[in-house]
């Protein structure tokens, strides 16, 4: 049975790109391999129909970049890796999302937050 995810599914939707990026920091992975990662950090088993579009949006925007890799005793299948620009990317959408988490958890205690 696949692991459900640990937050709600419009903030896996909204956190998606960013997460895919983070996952190809270590290397080039193949589609299934990211799946699993995902799910292993907690964005629960998502399928192809949420995973696929994703990729193709990043690698438009050249973030990624994809390339056929033969099969060994199988179908080959498209690896994914991350660009100098996407790494650039993951590391400004990185510091916007720290940026969000404390603005909320400042409003949250009702301080304001300057700046």
């Amino acid at each position: 049975m696949p692991e459900p995810a640990i937050w709600p599914a419009p903030w896996v939707r909204a956190a998606l790109d960013l997460a895919v990026l983070a996952t190809l920091t270590e290397g080039r992975l193949h589609g299934y391999a990211i799946a699993q990662s995902l799910a292993a950090h907690g964005f629960g088993l998502l399928k192809g129909g949420s995973l696929y579009p994703v990729l193709g949006r990043l690698e438009e925007a050249g973030d990624v970049e994809a390339s056929w890799v033969e099969g060994h005793g199988g179908p080959g299948r498209r690896e994914y890796e991350l660009t100098a620009g996407g790494r650039e990317r993951l590391e400004r959408d990185l510091a916007s999302w720290r940026d969000l988490g404390e603005t909320l958890t400042t409003m949250g205690t009702g301080a304001v937050r300057h700046g």
